[in-house]
């Protein structure tokens, strides 16, 4: 049962789950690096148990469920109902067998103590509603000396793709300031931010580690512009503020300030990540 407050809170979440199956795709393609790096920090390999922990539209379940292979297997789980239909839904496209899926929230995991040989989220971690209960809760799932590992964005000024668009609009809207502490893309984007909690929830061997990469894609800024203000409720919010004499002023500010991640009809912006990642005390 998901608390009133939190199911509030992840009511956009719901809103958002069509638009990230409609851009699966190109979703899968843009952050592939991310996808990769934390299965590679993870260790994970064919034949192990591994949980996602918020994995959203089905990342990085349906790639770990090839890793893993028909002897292993992978537990999905998202507190969003609409992220685990279309996740659950392209698991069957794909015929993929060994994933499993539990609509559930990262501080409440329905699931023994030491189920699992490692546990992941990607990008998940920023949202959860409580992280340090989360984290330990990550960590009590896991088998002993087990590793936990985490992707989460760097800094706005690193990560264009974000701020391009929403450095512009927040020109034109009066923007209350924001607690640093609530779920943001950007809450971890601090090094040493999430560590910290890992180190405080008695992992070992703690290591962060930063990602630099290529957000990249063939598609033009239309297709950009489309995508992320389709795709993300905070920008949704904003340009449903945004009146019609503004947007086209918006836009061309928008389109001059991305211009050089468009070359030759790709885009490709700068992206910085970090990868943090412990282990279960023995």
């Amino acid at each position: 049962m998901i608390p009133d407050n939190q199911d509030k809170a992840l009511h956009p979440w719901q809103t958002s789950a069509r638009y990230w199956d409609k851009y699966r795709a190109l979703i899968t393609e843009m952050f592939a690096p991310l996808t990769s790096s934390l299965v590679q920090e993870a260790q994970i390999r064919i034949g192990q148990k591994v949980l996602d922990i918020g994995g959203g539209s089905g990342e990085p379940s349906l790639t770990i469920s090839r890793i893993v292979g028909p002897a292993g297997s992978v537990m999905y789980t998202d507190p969003v109902a609409g992220m685990l239909e279309s996740a659950e839904a392209e698991a069957g496209r794909r015929g993929l067998m060994n994933i499993h899926f539990k609509q559930c929230s990262a501080d409440d995991l329905p699931f023994a103590d030491r189920t699992f040989d490692v546990a992941v989220g990607r990008l998940s971690a920023m949202f959860f509603v409580d992280p340090a209960t989360a984290v330990r809760e990550a960590l009590r799932v896991i088998l002993k000396d087990g590793c936990v590992a985490f992707a989460v964005w760097g800094p706005k000024e690193a990560n264009p793709f974000f701020s391009s668009i929403t450095d512009v609009i927040d020109q034109f809207l009066e923007v209350p300031p924001q607690d640093s502490d609530a779920p943001d893309t950007f809450r971890f984007a601090v090094p040493g931010t999430l560590a910290g909690i890992l180190e405080e929830a008695d992992a070992k061997n703690v290591l962060e580690r930063q990602l630099n990469f290529q957000i990249e894609a063939a598609i033009s800024f239309e297709q950009f512009w489309q995508v992320r203000t389709e795709m993300s409720e905070t920008l949704r919010g904003k340009m449903a503020r945004v009146t019609p004499a503004q947007l086209p002023t918006i836009k061309q500010a928008v389109a001059d300030a991305a211009r050089k991640y468009f070359l030759s009809g790709t885009m490709s912006f700068p992206a910085e990540a970090l990868i943090v990642s412990g282990r279960k005390p023995a």
